[in-house]
């Protein structure tokens, strides 16, 4: 059976993207000319905040002091989810070494960067979550300076919550600067900070693109566009739960996708009809986002069977991927493209948005075909090294000699030449890579 779409989106991220390059390139242009004056005229334009732009202990336990003890235990519930399966991540980096012939060891080893920029939205939504899990996967890959920077509101700074989030997730710097001038000031070091090595994070399209321009200057987690969704359900899901999981994902933006694939047109059906009155039910920024991402972003798609339905998830490689289908253990083992997967109705995106300990910050656009989300590993090079005796580097020492001159590269072939002669001057090689 050929897939049928039963909605179909009359947008995509990509027709809708707005070009904010020239922008972001003149404002970072700017910025890493005049420094932290720059900065703070930018901050002052955009945010509307003059207040503290590092906040001081004193700061921080005021903004803390502002946080409902029942929230800062949800926070440090979700710190200590996240915190242990970053752990359980790092623990699959071993550092190795192989003796690759006798007296010729190679090794590798994980190390850390140095300092991690974490940003954490704090415009449209307060994400405490995005704090958490920035700041606690670089505070377990080892880092020695982290971060924490996100934007201030007119008056009253940055939302204490987050404040409290970054604090007990290791930030050892909370910035209340938000967007471009935001990321510049720590990818360029500005007020005393150090020099970002990587820069993490979800943002608006402005923060996107300024990664997207420093990249090659730091590293970043990925250049992430308007974040999506997509659930697989057959006959046995609860049209309520698919409904109201798709609906609690369009309410990210205008502008994000939710994608209904399943073999069962009598639910497809059903849910099509369910969706409008859960978003008129949303407070009005929800509602309002929401509405337009499901009207202009939303696709609901019939397949032949379950065969086909991961074929078409495939093809479109998304952020979040759930599975409300009979056959968990199929789906885990069939299905390759994806940020996050969710098995099963017990289980939803949200979960993994704020608590479960897996991390939020995913590919988007498609990038799921190619690459995974934020992780320890982000933050940590994998680098090599190796060691040997005189005897050991006899038989390298004369494959690279050949190798060389037979890549023409005459300069590489001396350097295995010297060593030859130094260590065996009593011994001829033929080093001419001629048979």
């Amino acid at each position: 059976m050929t897939r049928e779409y039963l909605k179909k989106a009359s947008l995509t991220a990509k027709s809708d993207a707005s070009s904010v390059h020239e922008t972001v390139k003149s404002i970072l242009a700017d910025i890493e000319a005049g420094g932290d004056a720059t900065a703070l005229d930018y901050a002052a334009k955009f945010d509307k905040y003059e207040g503290s732009v590092l906040l001081n202990a004193e700061e921080i336990a005021g903004a803390s002091a502002l946080v409902p003890e029942r929230l800062k235990a949800d926070i440090r519930f979700a710190h200590d989810n996240v915190r242990r399966f970053a752990e359980t991540q790092k623990a699959t980096l071993t550092d190795v070494e192989l003796e690759i012939a006798p007296g010729f060891v190679a090794g590798q080893k994980a190390i850390p960067v140095d300092a991690a920029g974490c940003y954490v939205p704090g415009g449209r939504y307060s994400h405490v979550a995005s704090a958490i899990m920035t700041v606690t996967t670089a505070k377990v890959a080892g880092c020695r300076h982290i971060t924490a920077c996100s934007p201030p509101r007119p008056g009253v700074g940055v939302a204490p919550a987050i404040v409290y989030a970054a604090h007990i997730c290791g930030a050892d710097e909370i910035l209340a600067m938000g967007g471009v001038q935001g990321v510049a000031a720590m990818a360029f070091g500005l007020f005393d900070l150090p020099k970002a090595n990587i820069l993490v994070g979800p943002g608006n399209q402005f923060v996107a693109e300024a990664k997207r321009i420093l990249f090659g200057r730091v590293g970043i987690d990925m250049i992430a566009g308007p974040t999506d969704s997509l659930i697989l359900a057959d006959a046995s899901a609860d049209a309520l739960v698919v409904a109201t999981d798709l609906v609690s994902q369009a309410e990210h933006g205008y502008n994000s996708p939710v994608w209904l694939v399943t073999d069962d047109r009598a639910l497809a059906q059903k849910v099509m009809r369910m969706v409008p009155a859960l978003i008129d039910d949303l407070p009005e920024l929800n509602r309002e986002n929401a509405f337009a991402a499901w009207r202009d972003y939303a696709e609901v798609i019939l397949c032949g069977d379950r065969a086909e339905m991961a074929a078409v998830s495939d093809d479109y490689a998304p952020e979040h991927l759930t599975v409300q289908a009979e056959d968990l253990d199929w789906w885990l083992e069939t299905l390759t493209c994806y940020g996050s997967l969710f098995l099963g109705e017990e289980t939803t995106v949200s979960y993994g948005d704020k608590a479960t300990g897996t991390n939020h910050v995913l590919p988007t656009s498609g990038a799921a075909s190619y690459t995974g989300g934020l992780s320890v590993h982000k933050y940590m090079k994998i680098v090599t090294w190796q060691r040997a005796t005189r005897e050991g580097s006899k038989a390298v020492a004369e494959a690279t000699a050949r190798i060389s001159r037979l890549e023409g590269m005459e300069g590489h072939a001396r350097a295995a030449d010297v060593r030859l002669a130094k260590y065996f001057p009593d011994e001829i090689f033929d080093l001419t890579g001629n048979d």
